[in-house]
Protein backbone atom coordinates (compact mmCIF):
# COMPACT_ATOMS: atom_id res chain seq x y z
CA UNK A 1 0.00 0.00 0.00
CA UNK A 2 3.00 2.36 1.18
CA UNK A 3 4.82 1.65 -1.99
CA UNK A 4 1.71 2.23 -3.97
CA UNK A 5 0.92 5.66 -2.55
CA UNK A 6 4.61 6.74 -3.13
CA UNK A 7 4.35 5.77 -6.31
CA UNK A 8 1.24 7.75 -7.30
CA UNK A 9 2.53 10.94 -5.59
CA UNK A 10 6.01 10.45 -7.46
CA UNK A 11 3.78 10.46 -10.67
CA UNK A 12 2.05 13.46 -9.98
CA UNK A 13 5.01 15.40 -9.23
CA UNK A 14 6.23 13.92 -12.58
CA UNK A 15 3.28 14.95 -14.10
CA UNK A 16 3.80 18.60 -12.31
CA UNK A 17 7.34 19.59 -13.48
CA UNK A 18 6.14 18.55 -17.06
CA UNK A 19 3.30 20.86 -16.99
CA UNK A 20 5.88 23.16 -15.58
CA UNK A 21 8.44 22.28 -18.46
CA UNK A 22 6.42 23.06 -21.11
CA UNK A 23 7.33 27.18 -20.59
CA UNK A 24 9.51 27.60 -23.77
CA UNK A 25 12.96 28.86 -22.94
CA UNK A 26 13.29 32.94 -21.75
CA UNK A 27 9.29 32.37 -21.40
CA UNK A 28 8.09 34.87 -19.10
CA UNK A 29 7.88 33.24 -14.99
CA UNK A 30 4.67 32.48 -13.50
CA UNK A 31 3.17 30.15 -11.23
CA UNK A 32 2.63 26.13 -11.22
CA UNK A 33 -0.50 25.23 -13.27
CA UNK A 34 -1.56 21.85 -13.12
CA UNK A 35 -2.05 19.30 -15.44
CA UNK A 36 -4.84 20.01 -17.94
CA UNK A 37 -6.56 22.77 -15.60
CA UNK A 38 -3.44 24.81 -15.84
CA UNK A 39 -4.37 27.72 -12.94
CA UNK A 40 -8.22 27.72 -13.41
CA UNK A 41 -8.54 26.83 -10.23
CA UNK A 42 -7.09 30.21 -8.75
CA UNK A 43 -8.68 32.30 -11.43
CA UNK A 44 -12.14 33.99 -9.92
CA UNK A 45 -14.04 34.52 -13.16
CA UNK A 46 -15.88 37.45 -10.47
CA UNK A 47 -12.87 39.57 -10.55
CA UNK A 48 -9.58 38.16 -12.02
CA UNK A 49 -7.73 41.40 -11.10
CA UNK A 50 -7.41 40.87 -7.58
CA UNK A 51 -5.39 37.63 -8.88
CA UNK A 52 -3.62 39.43 -11.20
CA UNK A 53 -2.49 41.80 -9.15
CA UNK A 54 -0.77 39.19 -6.27
CA UNK A 55 0.73 37.89 -9.48
CA UNK A 56 2.13 40.83 -10.51
CA UNK A 57 3.76 41.71 -7.06
CA UNK A 58 5.14 38.52 -7.30
CA UNK A 59 6.58 37.56 -11.02
CA UNK A 60 7.15 41.35 -12.15
CA UNK A 61 4.58 43.55 -14.79
CA UNK A 62 5.34 40.35 -16.93
CA UNK A 63 4.76 37.41 -16.21
CA UNK A 64 2.71 34.13 -17.81
CA UNK A 65 -0.14 31.60 -16.39
CA UNK A 66 -2.28 28.68 -18.28
CA UNK A 67 -6.14 28.66 -19.13
CA UNK A 68 -6.28 24.83 -19.53
CA UNK A 69 -3.04 24.04 -21.35
CA UNK A 70 -3.09 27.18 -22.90
CA UNK A 71 -0.04 29.64 -22.17
CA UNK A 72 -0.73 33.16 -21.93
CA UNK A 73 1.44 36.10 -20.62
CA UNK A 74 -0.05 39.39 -19.36
CA UNK A 75 1.20 42.45 -19.63
CA UNK A 76 0.89 44.96 -16.92
CA UNK A 77 2.38 48.46 -15.83
CA UNK A 78 2.85 51.63 -17.99
CA UNK A 79 5.82 50.95 -19.51
CA UNK A 80 5.55 47.10 -20.47
CA UNK A 81 1.68 48.10 -21.79
CA UNK A 82 3.25 50.59 -23.99
CA UNK A 83 7.00 48.85 -25.20
CA UNK A 84 4.47 45.99 -26.47
CA UNK A 85 1.22 47.95 -27.97
CA UNK A 86 3.08 50.79 -28.96
CA UNK A 87 6.57 50.27 -29.79
CA UNK A 88 5.80 46.83 -30.62
CA UNK A 89 2.62 47.22 -31.84
CA UNK A 90 2.40 44.73 -34.77
CA UNK A 91 4.06 42.31 -33.16
CA UNK A 92 1.43 42.35 -30.80
CA UNK A 93 -1.68 43.19 -32.79
CA UNK A 94 -2.98 39.65 -33.64
CA UNK A 95 -6.17 38.43 -32.06
CA UNK A 96 -6.55 34.80 -30.17
CA UNK A 97 -9.04 33.18 -32.80
CA UNK A 98 -9.47 29.61 -30.94
CA UNK A 99 -11.82 31.13 -28.06
CA UNK A 100 -15.75 31.12 -27.39
CA UNK A 101 -16.21 35.12 -28.40
CA UNK A 102 -14.53 34.26 -32.16
CA UNK A 103 -16.58 31.36 -32.39
CA UNK A 104 -19.85 33.32 -31.97
CA UNK A 105 -19.04 36.47 -34.55
CA UNK A 106 -17.09 33.34 -36.94
CA UNK A 107 -13.91 35.34 -36.99
CA UNK A 108 -15.52 38.17 -38.55
CA UNK A 109 -15.82 42.19 -37.96
CA UNK A 110 -13.49 44.56 -37.32
CA UNK A 111 -12.68 44.34 -33.75
CA UNK A 112 -12.22 40.80 -33.67
CA UNK A 113 -10.55 39.67 -36.94
CA UNK A 114 -7.29 38.48 -36.35
CA UNK A 115 -4.54 40.86 -37.51
CA UNK A 116 -3.99 40.60 -41.72
CA UNK A 117 -4.83 42.48 -44.93
CA UNK A 118 -9.14 41.97 -44.32
CA UNK A 119 -8.73 43.73 -41.06
CA UNK A 120 -6.13 46.37 -42.55
CA UNK A 121 -8.81 46.88 -45.21
CA UNK A 122 -12.20 46.98 -42.93
CA UNK A 123 -9.90 49.66 -39.83
CA UNK A 124 -9.20 51.61 -42.71
CA UNK A 125 -12.41 51.66 -44.44
CA UNK A 126 -14.01 52.19 -41.03
CA UNK A 127 -11.78 55.04 -39.70
CA UNK A 128 -12.40 57.21 -42.93
CA UNK A 129 -15.84 56.74 -42.83
CA UNK A 130 -16.62 57.88 -39.40
CA UNK A 131 -13.85 60.60 -40.59
CA UNK A 132 -15.84 61.54 -43.54
CA UNK A 133 -19.28 61.64 -41.54
CA UNK A 134 -18.28 64.12 -39.16
CA UNK A 135 -16.34 62.61 -36.14
CA UNK A 136 -15.55 65.72 -34.51
CA UNK A 137 -16.84 68.26 -36.49
CA UNK A 138 -20.59 69.83 -36.37
CA UNK A 139 -22.67 66.72 -38.07
CA UNK A 140 -21.53 64.51 -35.58
CA UNK A 141 -22.17 67.09 -33.00
CA UNK A 142 -25.90 67.17 -33.72
CA UNK A 143 -26.37 63.72 -33.73
CA UNK A 144 -25.83 63.59 -30.19
CA UNK A 145 -26.93 66.78 -29.28
CA UNK A 146 -30.12 65.78 -31.02
CA UNK A 147 -30.47 61.98 -29.57
CA UNK A 148 -29.87 64.47 -26.17
CA UNK A 149 -32.91 66.28 -26.54
CA UNK A 150 -35.44 63.40 -26.45
CA UNK A 151 -34.02 62.24 -23.08
CA UNK A 152 -34.03 65.91 -21.71
CA UNK A 153 -37.88 65.66 -22.79
CA UNK A 154 -38.63 62.55 -20.97
CA UNK A 155 -36.21 63.87 -18.00
CA UNK A 156 -38.38 67.20 -17.56
CA UNK A 157 -41.49 65.02 -17.06
CA UNK A 158 -40.12 63.32 -13.97
CA UNK A 159 -38.20 65.82 -12.11
CA UNK A 160 -38.15 64.94 -8.66
CA UNK A 161 -38.91 61.29 -9.02
CA UNK A 162 -36.67 58.58 -8.82
CA UNK A 163 -34.96 57.08 -12.22
CA UNK A 164 -33.17 54.70 -13.53
CA UNK A 165 -29.25 55.44 -14.65
CA UNK A 166 -28.28 52.56 -16.06
CA UNK A 167 -31.66 52.62 -18.50
CA UNK A 168 -31.04 56.39 -19.43
CA UNK A 169 -27.85 56.34 -20.25
CA UNK A 170 -27.76 53.09 -22.38
CA UNK A 171 -30.59 54.37 -24.01
CA UNK A 172 -28.38 57.65 -24.75
CA UNK A 173 -25.38 55.53 -26.01
CA UNK A 174 -27.26 52.92 -27.71
CA UNK A 175 -29.04 55.63 -29.82
CA UNK A 176 -25.59 57.42 -30.99
CA UNK A 177 -24.26 54.38 -32.27
CA UNK A 178 -27.51 53.12 -34.28
CA UNK A 179 -27.55 56.78 -35.85
CA UNK A 180 -23.62 56.38 -36.86
CA UNK A 181 -24.50 52.80 -38.11
CA UNK A 182 -28.31 52.61 -39.36
CA UNK A 183 -29.04 56.15 -39.57
CA UNK A 184 -31.68 55.92 -37.49
CA UNK A 185 -32.77 55.89 -33.92
CA UNK A 186 -35.44 53.91 -32.06
CA UNK A 187 -37.70 54.81 -29.39
CA UNK A 188 -37.04 53.70 -25.60
CA UNK A 189 -39.72 51.40 -25.48
CA UNK A 190 -39.18 50.26 -29.44
CA UNK A 191 -39.49 46.31 -29.52
CA UNK A 192 -36.60 45.44 -31.94
CA UNK A 193 -34.03 47.33 -30.03
CA UNK A 194 -35.69 45.63 -26.36
CA UNK A 195 -35.34 42.26 -27.94
CA UNK A 196 -31.85 43.52 -29.87
CA UNK A 197 -30.48 44.58 -26.49
CA UNK A 198 -31.49 41.67 -24.45
CA UNK A 199 -29.98 39.36 -26.67
CA UNK A 200 -26.86 41.08 -26.43
CA UNK A 201 -27.06 41.31 -22.87
CA UNK A 202 -28.16 37.36 -22.65
CA UNK A 203 -24.66 36.56 -24.15
CA UNK A 204 -22.62 38.96 -22.39
CA UNK A 205 -23.95 36.85 -19.33
CA UNK A 206 -22.29 33.28 -20.98
CA UNK A 207 -19.16 35.26 -22.18
CA UNK A 208 -18.49 36.84 -18.81
CA UNK A 209 -18.92 32.98 -17.02
CA UNK A 210 -18.19 29.53 -16.36
CA UNK A 211 -19.27 28.00 -19.90
CA UNK A 212 -17.08 30.44 -22.14
CA UNK A 213 -14.19 30.12 -20.00
CA UNK A 214 -14.44 26.59 -20.20
CA UNK A 215 -15.09 26.61 -23.92
CA UNK A 216 -12.14 28.71 -24.14
CA UNK A 217 -10.08 26.01 -21.84
CA UNK A 218 -11.54 22.98 -23.35
CA UNK A 219 -11.92 21.96 -26.78
CA UNK A 220 -12.54 18.11 -25.96
CA UNK A 221 -16.09 19.75 -24.74
CA UNK A 222 -17.07 21.95 -27.55
CA UNK A 223 -19.32 19.57 -29.08
CA UNK A 224 -21.43 19.01 -25.68
CA UNK A 225 -24.98 20.24 -25.71
CA UNK A 226 -24.18 22.41 -23.04
CA UNK A 227 -25.19 26.14 -21.94
CA UNK A 228 -22.31 28.21 -24.25
CA UNK A 229 -24.67 26.60 -27.22
CA UNK A 230 -27.19 29.35 -26.13
CA UNK A 231 -24.81 31.74 -27.16
CA UNK A 232 -24.62 30.51 -30.78
CA UNK A 233 -29.01 30.55 -31.31
CA UNK A 234 -28.93 34.46 -29.75
CA UNK A 235 -26.26 35.64 -32.26
CA UNK A 236 -28.40 33.68 -35.32
CA UNK A 237 -31.05 35.77 -33.71
CA UNK A 238 -28.80 39.44 -33.51
CA UNK A 239 -27.55 38.44 -36.94
CA UNK A 240 -31.27 37.96 -38.38
CA UNK A 241 -32.17 41.22 -37.24
CA UNK A 242 -29.46 42.77 -38.47
CA UNK A 243 -29.62 41.41 -41.18
CA UNK A 244 -33.15 43.21 -42.05
CA UNK A 245 -32.05 46.81 -41.52
CA UNK A 246 -29.26 45.78 -44.05
CA UNK A 247 -31.43 44.20 -46.54
CA UNK A 248 -33.64 47.69 -45.66
CA UNK A 249 -30.86 49.91 -47.12
CA UNK A 250 -30.07 47.45 -49.78
CA UNK A 251 -33.52 48.58 -50.94
CA UNK A 252 -33.71 51.72 -50.09
CA UNK A 253 -30.11 53.57 -50.47
CA UNK A 254 -28.97 55.49 -53.31
CA UNK A 255 -25.66 54.69 -54.30
CA UNK A 256 -23.17 57.41 -53.99
CA UNK A 257 -25.17 59.11 -51.11
CA UNK A 258 -24.55 57.56 -48.36
CA UNK A 259 -26.25 58.39 -45.05
CA UNK A 260 -25.01 55.96 -42.49
CA UNK A 261 -22.32 53.30 -42.25
CA UNK A 262 -24.15 50.48 -43.92
CA UNK A 263 -24.62 52.88 -47.03
CA UNK A 264 -20.85 53.35 -47.10
CA UNK A 265 -20.29 49.84 -46.66
CA UNK A 266 -22.96 48.92 -49.39
CA UNK A 267 -20.80 51.94 -51.83
CA UNK A 268 -17.42 50.33 -51.30
CA UNK A 269 -18.53 46.94 -52.07
CA UNK A 270 -20.06 48.06 -55.22
CA UNK A 271 -16.59 49.50 -56.05
CA UNK A 272 -14.76 46.29 -55.54
CA UNK A 273 -16.94 44.13 -57.05
CA UNK A 274 -14.09 42.69 -59.33
CA UNK A 275 -10.84 42.55 -57.27
CA UNK A 276 -12.06 39.94 -55.26
CA UNK A 277 -12.19 41.74 -51.55
CA UNK A 278 -12.77 40.83 -48.45
CA UNK A 279 -15.78 43.28 -48.32
CA UNK A 280 -19.19 41.17 -47.96
CA UNK A 281 -22.39 41.05 -46.12
CA UNK A 282 -21.60 38.76 -43.48
CA UNK A 283 -18.39 41.21 -42.66
CA UNK A 284 -20.56 44.35 -42.79
CA UNK A 285 -23.17 42.74 -40.27
CA UNK A 286 -20.26 41.49 -38.10
CA UNK A 287 -19.03 44.95 -37.90
CA UNK A 288 -22.26 45.94 -37.06
CA UNK A 289 -22.66 44.24 -34.10
CA UNK A 290 -19.25 44.43 -32.92
CA UNK A 291 -19.44 48.01 -32.84
CA UNK A 292 -23.28 48.48 -31.61
CA UNK A 293 -22.08 46.44 -28.27
CA UNK A 294 -18.38 48.27 -27.61
CA UNK A 295 -19.90 51.85 -28.25
CA UNK A 296 -22.85 51.19 -26.30
CA UNK A 297 -21.69 49.53 -22.93
CA UNK A 298 -18.33 51.47 -22.81
CA UNK A 299 -20.04 55.21 -22.92
CA UNK A 300 -23.16 54.35 -20.85
CA UNK A 301 -20.95 52.48 -17.91
CA UNK A 302 -18.73 55.49 -17.92
CA UNK A 303 -21.23 57.76 -17.95
CA UNK A 304 -22.69 55.47 -14.97
CA UNK A 305 -19.65 55.70 -12.72
CA UNK A 306 -19.11 59.80 -13.93
CA UNK A 307 -22.56 60.26 -12.38
CA UNK A 308 -22.75 58.34 -9.40
CA UNK A 309 -19.67 60.49 -8.41
CA UNK A 310 -20.80 63.87 -9.36
CA UNK A 311 -23.96 62.77 -7.04
CA UNK A 312 -22.02 61.49 -4.35
CA UNK A 313 -19.50 64.21 -4.17
CA UNK A 314 -21.80 67.72 -5.24
CA UNK A 315 -18.38 70.01 -4.70
CA UNK A 316 -17.40 68.46 -7.88
CA UNK A 317 -20.72 68.54 -9.47
CA UNK A 318 -21.15 72.10 -8.30
CA UNK A 319 -17.93 73.46 -9.94
CA UNK A 320 -18.23 71.53 -13.08
CA UNK A 321 -21.46 73.73 -13.03
CA UNK A 322 -20.02 77.13 -12.66
CA UNK A 323 -17.39 76.28 -15.72
CA UNK A 324 -20.03 74.92 -17.88
CA UNK A 325 -22.35 77.82 -17.51
CA UNK A 326 -19.09 80.39 -17.70
CA UNK A 327 -17.98 79.34 -20.79
CA UNK A 328 -21.36 78.84 -22.29
CA UNK A 329 -23.41 82.05 -21.26
CA UNK A 330 -25.35 83.46 -24.06
CA UNK A 331 -25.15 79.94 -26.09
CA UNK A 332 -27.68 77.77 -26.94
CA UNK A 333 -25.64 74.29 -26.61
CA UNK A 334 -22.25 73.06 -26.04
CA UNK A 335 -19.95 72.41 -29.29
CA UNK A 336 -17.36 69.95 -28.88
CA UNK A 337 -14.59 72.46 -29.11
CA UNK A 338 -15.63 74.34 -25.47
CA UNK A 339 -13.74 71.61 -24.08
CA UNK A 340 -10.69 73.69 -24.41
CA UNK A 341 -12.48 76.60 -21.99
CA UNK A 342 -13.50 73.98 -19.45
CA UNK A 343 -10.38 72.33 -17.97
CA UNK A 344 -12.45 71.20 -14.73
CA UNK A 345 -15.19 68.95 -16.70
CA UNK A 346 -12.54 67.75 -19.26
CA UNK A 347 -10.47 66.72 -15.99
CA UNK A 348 -14.04 65.34 -14.68
CA UNK A 349 -14.90 63.13 -18.11
CA UNK A 350 -11.48 61.54 -18.34
CA UNK A 351 -11.38 60.81 -14.67
CA UNK A 352 -14.73 59.12 -14.99
CA UNK A 353 -13.10 57.27 -17.23
CA UNK A 354 -9.91 56.51 -15.56
CA UNK A 355 -11.90 55.13 -12.24
CA UNK A 356 -14.66 53.33 -14.74
CA UNK A 357 -11.63 51.54 -16.03
CA UNK A 358 -14.35 49.77 -18.49
CA UNK A 359 -12.55 47.56 -19.84
CA UNK A 360 -10.12 46.31 -17.28
CA UNK A 361 -7.54 43.68 -19.22
CA UNK A 362 -8.90 45.24 -23.02
CA UNK A 363 -9.61 42.42 -25.68
CA UNK A 364 -7.08 40.11 -25.52
CA UNK A 365 -4.20 40.19 -28.24
CA UNK A 366 -2.51 37.54 -29.73
CA UNK A 367 1.30 37.86 -31.35
CA UNK A 368 1.78 38.18 -34.50
CA UNK A 369 5.23 36.75 -34.69
CA UNK A 370 8.08 35.38 -32.76
CA UNK A 371 8.82 38.65 -30.83
CA UNK A 372 10.78 39.53 -27.42
CA UNK A 373 9.29 41.83 -24.61
CA UNK A 374 11.64 43.48 -22.18
CA UNK A 375 13.99 41.14 -22.23
CA UNK A 376 11.65 37.87 -22.27
CA UNK A 377 10.74 35.45 -25.30
CA UNK A 378 7.27 35.65 -26.84
CA UNK A 379 6.37 33.02 -29.39
CA UNK A 380 4.00 33.55 -32.54
CA UNK A 381 0.65 32.57 -31.55
CA UNK A 382 0.44 33.44 -27.82
CA UNK A 383 -2.13 34.81 -26.40
CA UNK A 384 -1.59 38.41 -24.46
CA UNK A 385 -3.83 39.90 -21.93
CA UNK A 386 -2.76 44.20 -21.51
CA UNK A 387 -4.04 44.61 -18.35
CA UNK A 388 -5.13 47.68 -18.90
CA UNK A 389 -6.51 48.56 -15.62
CA UNK A 390 -2.91 48.49 -13.52
CA UNK A 391 -1.99 51.70 -15.68
CA UNK A 392 -5.02 53.23 -14.99
CA UNK A 393 -4.30 53.39 -11.07
CA UNK A 394 -0.66 52.31 -10.72
CA UNK A 395 1.12 54.54 -7.92
CA UNK A 396 3.73 56.81 -9.18
CA UNK A 397 1.47 57.74 -11.78
CA UNK A 398 -0.96 59.34 -10.87
CA UNK A 399 -1.73 61.85 -7.63
CA UNK A 400 -4.45 60.02 -6.33
CA UNK A 401 -4.27 56.79 -8.04
CA UNK A 402 -7.48 54.70 -5.57
CA UNK A 403 -9.68 57.78 -5.57
CA UNK A 404 -12.33 59.49 -7.94
CA UNK A 405 -10.10 62.93 -7.93
CA UNK A 406 -10.52 65.69 -10.88
CA UNK A 407 -7.05 66.51 -9.58
CA UNK A 408 -5.54 63.67 -11.45
CA UNK A 409 -5.90 65.65 -14.90
CA UNK A 410 -5.13 69.07 -13.58
CA UNK A 411 -1.56 70.71 -12.78
CA UNK A 412 -0.37 73.14 -10.86
CA UNK A 413 -1.99 75.94 -12.83
CA UNK A 414 -5.43 74.26 -12.64
CA UNK A 415 -4.40 73.00 -16.66
CA UNK A 416 -5.83 69.76 -18.32
CA UNK A 417 -3.06 67.36 -18.41
CA UNK A 418 -3.42 63.64 -19.55
CA UNK A 419 -0.67 61.70 -17.75
CA UNK A 420 0.95 58.12 -20.39
CA UNK A 421 -0.90 56.10 -17.90
CA UNK A 422 -4.16 57.01 -19.32
CA UNK A 423 -4.85 53.69 -21.00
CA UNK A 424 -8.76 52.86 -21.04
CA UNK A 425 -9.13 52.83 -24.91
CA UNK A 426 -5.95 50.66 -25.07
CA UNK A 427 -3.04 51.71 -27.47
CA UNK A 428 -1.55 50.95 -30.56
CA UNK A 429 -2.68 49.74 -34.02
CA UNK A 430 -5.41 47.70 -32.22
CA UNK A 431 -6.43 51.07 -30.27
CA UNK A 432 -10.58 51.10 -29.75
CA UNK A 433 -11.90 52.17 -33.07
CA UNK A 434 -14.62 54.79 -31.45
CA UNK A 435 -12.26 56.52 -29.42
CA UNK A 436 -12.86 59.73 -30.98
CA UNK A 437 -16.74 59.19 -30.78
CA UNK A 438 -16.86 58.06 -27.04
CA UNK A 439 -14.42 61.34 -26.33
CA UNK A 440 -17.31 63.42 -27.55
CA UNK A 441 -20.14 61.72 -26.23
CA UNK A 442 -19.22 61.65 -22.76
CA UNK A 443 -18.27 65.50 -22.77
CA UNK A 444 -21.31 66.45 -25.10
CA UNK A 445 -23.85 64.38 -22.77
CA UNK A 446 -21.85 65.41 -19.41
CA UNK A 447 -22.12 69.10 -20.11
CA UNK A 448 -25.61 69.02 -21.50
CA UNK A 449 -27.03 67.12 -18.84
CA UNK A 450 -25.31 69.05 -15.91
CA UNK A 451 -26.07 72.58 -17.64
CA UNK A 452 -29.70 71.57 -17.85
CA UNK A 453 -30.34 69.65 -14.54
CA UNK A 454 -28.90 69.42 -11.08
CA UNK A 455 -28.46 65.62 -10.32
CA UNK A 456 -29.28 64.52 -6.70
CA UNK A 457 -28.36 60.44 -4.90
CA UNK A 458 -31.97 59.73 -3.30
CA UNK A 459 -32.64 60.10 0.52
CA UNK A 460 -33.83 56.49 0.74
CA UNK A 461 -30.91 54.70 -1.66
CA UNK A 462 -28.54 54.24 2.02
CA UNK A 463 -25.15 54.32 1.27
CA UNK A 464 -23.47 54.67 -2.11
CA UNK A 465 -21.85 51.51 -3.51
CA UNK A 466 -18.86 51.96 -5.58
CA UNK A 467 -17.67 48.49 -6.19
CA UNK A 468 -17.58 47.68 -9.76
CA UNK A 469 -19.08 44.81 -11.40
CA UNK A 470 -16.71 42.25 -13.49
CA UNK A 471 -17.74 41.45 -16.49
CA UNK A 472 -17.07 42.11 -20.38
CA UNK A 473 -17.41 45.13 -19.25
CA UNK A 474 -17.17 46.75 -15.91
CA UNK A 475 -19.99 48.35 -14.54
CA UNK A 476 -21.21 50.34 -11.35
CA UNK A 477 -23.76 48.17 -9.66
CA UNK A 478 -27.42 49.19 -10.61
CA UNK A 479 -28.61 52.43 -8.68
CA UNK A 480 -31.51 55.37 -9.36
CA UNK A 481 -31.46 59.23 -9.09
CA UNK A 482 -33.22 62.59 -8.54
CA UNK A 483 -32.90 65.42 -10.60
CA UNK A 484 -34.12 69.22 -10.54
CA UNK A 485 -34.11 71.28 -12.89
CA UNK A 486 -31.07 74.21 -12.46
CA UNK A 487 -32.29 78.01 -12.66
CA UNK A 488 -28.97 79.35 -13.57
CA UNK A 489 -28.16 77.95 -16.90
Amino acid sequence: MFVSVLLLWICLCFLLLQFKSQRPKNFPPGPLALPFLGNALNLSLENPLKYFESLRRTYGNIYSLYLGPRAVVVVSGTQALKEALVNKGVDFAGRPQDVYINALVEEKGVALADYGQKWKEHRRFALMTMKNFGLGKQSMEQRILGELQHTINKLEKNTGKSLSAQVMFHNIASNVICLVLFGKRFEYDDEFIIKFVKNFTENFKILNGPWSFLYDCFPCIRCLPLPFKEGFKRMQTLKSMTYSIINEHKKTRFPGQPQDLVDCYLDEMDKRINDGTSFSTEELLMSCLNLHSAGTDTTSNTLLTGFLYLMTKPHIQERCQQEIDRVLEGKDCVTFDDRHNMPYVQAVVHESQRVADTVPLSVFHATTRDTELMGYSIPKGTMVIPNLSSALNEEGQWKFPHEFNPENFLNHKGEFVKPDAFLPFSAGPRVCLGEGLARMELFLIMVTLLRRFKFIWPEDAGEPDYELVFGITVTPKPYNMKLELRTTQ
